[in-house]
């Protein structure tokens, strides 16, 4: 919840809906279905005889308001937003106190982060603390002897880089830094691009792309396979032009950037991914750290990263700013400021040129470079093939590519997608200069192959696969599965919702000889233009056959916001038409189904 509230508003019909007739939609269930009926309050002076949009009215335009309507406490209408309080009575101005004239930044970069500041307060109460430097560089030691530390990996990189001293060894273009490696047994492995192909067509909204990895060599000793509807790892790094302009905007002399230096934190489990809460000693370079280990741009800014900025702003009015921004009278400005589009780094540089914080104190504050998690859309347990008279073990995935606004360039991509789109379209412009095998890589480790999609496939019993967007990727592997066991018809059904089938439709014609029998595609943009959750009220008889009357098995996949909550909702009213129940009998109905294995979400 941003300083000004956002309004709410409450639809109200101002007409009634006629009838519509039966859908002549193709229907997968084994028996008819029909359009439900709404019903709409009409008022009695305004008759209509025709469709119309539904017309809103302004009901809230406080906190107060929204206490009223919702019921909320104070402290439940404080976690709409950051906390901080601003929406409770925190205004811009206030009486009996001095404000002055402030001169702002004149570039682009500070105009895109479009703050809503006039005059800034003389005096600023509540301005956060100078947060804790925890991490340090230091030259590397002249003895080869290094302070012990309980993680081997660490210790090998430390003594074999001390030998070296130049890091030769270590190639960190293709995986990173051996102490960047997940927690224990996983192990990140340089994972070759056996082949790779965009998925959808020019015209779509977004862009998605297959990907056959090589997999023959991981390592063993794991203690888990791959399985079917499991989840792949990714340590996706940071893009290099992006880093490069950080180091420049910093001021971090070119003949250091990739020169072996030590790194001493005091707590904490970064830069590893998941290693204990330690003091650490690690040898590694400036740009690994930027690359591997902090995110520049998945995360909205925080007060103490502003506050360090203040605090090494040498332009004064740069400094009021950014003060005025971690004080409780900024508090408003900073909420606009968190719950806007994401700020990258780079942006915030360009916007504050005068700052120039030292680089170990602002790794001290970024937020870590987590994996990013991609599920398997094939069955690993069936792909292989022979190349150089070996044979080879590949796992597929597909990779939809995020984008988000940029003040600069007008979009960008996010850190794994785009990590993804740049390994594959280097990959297809090197086949298209006539390179027989291009060898690009992914750095990924094996992750969650006990995630809720893998932990409850089965090979037999009836299910209903329900995805939309990329979160139909692993139900692609699920039918492959179970199209080398049975026939699937009349044992799996598959509702796939998509943009338009011309364009982003994905893996048309890849699940194999009975395609047309187990799934239906539903297309919002294109024809009647129908979302996937509507799908599901439309098979309402073929969803209460499978999950009520023989104990089968639904599985949702896809994105939370819009699809995710849409099928709940959808399956919820399946529940209360054919089950006939309350809408919080049905609800406790789906959540039992969950709770037994029946019914798994896997949104994000």
């Amino acid at each position: 919840m941003a300083a000004q509230i956002d309004l709410l508003l409450a639809a109200r019909s101002t007409a009634s809906i006629p009838e519509e007739p039966q859908s002549a939609a193709p229907s997968l269930t084994y028996s008819d279905s029909s359009d439900e009926s709404v019903d709409v309050e009409e008022p009695p002076h305004q008759p209509e005889t025709r469709r119309r949009r539904a017309s809103t009215r302004l009901i809230a335009q406080s906190p107060a308001d929204v206490q009223r309507i919702t019921g909320e406490t104070t402290t439940q209408l404080i976690k709409r937003c950051c906390g901080g309080g601003c929406c409770l009575g925190l205004s811009p101005k206030k009486d009996g106190v001095d404000y002055e004239d402030v001169e702002f930044p004149n570039n682009d970069a500070y105009r895109s982060l479009k703050l809503k500041i006039d005059k800034i307060p003389s005096t600023l109460n509540g301005v956060c603390e100078i947060p804790e430097q925890t991490a340090f560089l230091e030259p590397l030691p002249k003895s080869s002897s290094v302070p012990p530390t309980t993680e081997s990996a660490a210790v090998a990189n430390v003594e074999q880089t001390l030998r070296n001293l130049d890091l030769k060894n270590f190639d960190t273009q293709i995986q990173p830094p051996s102490f960047v490696q997940p927690h224990p047994p996983h192990h990140v492995f340089a994972a070759r691009i056996h082949n790779t192909r965009e998925l959808t067509k020019d015209g779509a909204e977004k862009r998605t792309f297959h990907f056959d990895l090589d997999v023959t060599s991981y390592p063993e000793g794991e203690g888990v396979d791959f399985k079917v509807g499991g989840a792949i790892g990714v340590s996706a790094p940071n893009d290099a032009p992006i880093v490069e302009e950080i180091l420049d905007l910093l001021l971090v002399p070119r003949y250091l950037r990739d020169k072996p230096v030590l790194l001493r934190t005091t707590k904490g489990r970064w830069p590893t991914v998941w290693g204990d809460e330690q003091a650490r000693e690690i040898v590694t370079t400036r740009r690994d750290l930027l690359t591997w280990c902090s995110d520049v741009q998945s995360y909205p800014p925080t007060k103490q990263l502003l506050r360090v900025f203040a605090e090494h702003a040498t332009d004064e009015n740069e400094r009021k700013i950014l003060l005025y921004i971690c004080s409780a009278e900024g508090q408003g400005v900073f909420c606009d400021f968190r719950t806007g589009p994401h700020i990258t780094l780079v942006q915030l540089l360009h916007a504050f040129p005068s700052v120039k914080p030292p680089l170990d104190l602002l790794l001290s504050v970024l937020q870590p470079l987590m994996p990013r998690f991609y599920s398997l859309s094939n069955d690993p347990h069936e792909s292989f093939l022979t190349r150089d008279g070996k044979q080879h073990r590949l796992i597929e995935i597909a990779v939809t590519v995020h984008e988000a606004d940029d003040w600069r360039s007008g979009h960008r991509t996010g850190v794994g997608s785009g990590f993804f789109q740049r390994q594959a379209l280097k990959y297809l412009e090197a086949q298209a200069r006539g390179e027989k095998d291009p060898e690009f890589y992914i750095p990924m480790f094996k992750g969650l192959m006990a995630n809720p999609l893998a932990k409850q496939f089965v090979t037999d019993g009836p299910m209903l696969l329900i995805g939309a967007g990329v979160g139909i990727a692993p139900f692609r592997g699920f039918v492959q599965r179970r199209l080398k066991t049975a026939n699937c018809a009349n044992k799996v059904w598959v509702l796939q919702g998509i943009r338009d089938s011309l364009v982003d439709e994905l893996y048309s014609g890849e699940w194999g000889v009975h395609e047309d029998e187990v799934k239906k595609v539903v297309q919002s943009r294109r024809g009647t233009g129908r979302y996937v959750q509507e799908e599901v009220k439309e098979q309402a008889d073929l969803v209460w056959y499978i999950i009520n009357s023989v104990d089968g098995r639904v599985f949702v996949c896809g994105s939370t916001k819009g699809m995710g909550e849409g099928v709940e909702k959808a399956l919820v009213e399946v529940a209360m038409e054919k089950g006939n129940l309350e809408r919080e009998e049905a609800q406790n109905f789906w959540n039992l189904k969950k709770e037994v294995g029946q019914y798994i979400a896997e949104t994000w």
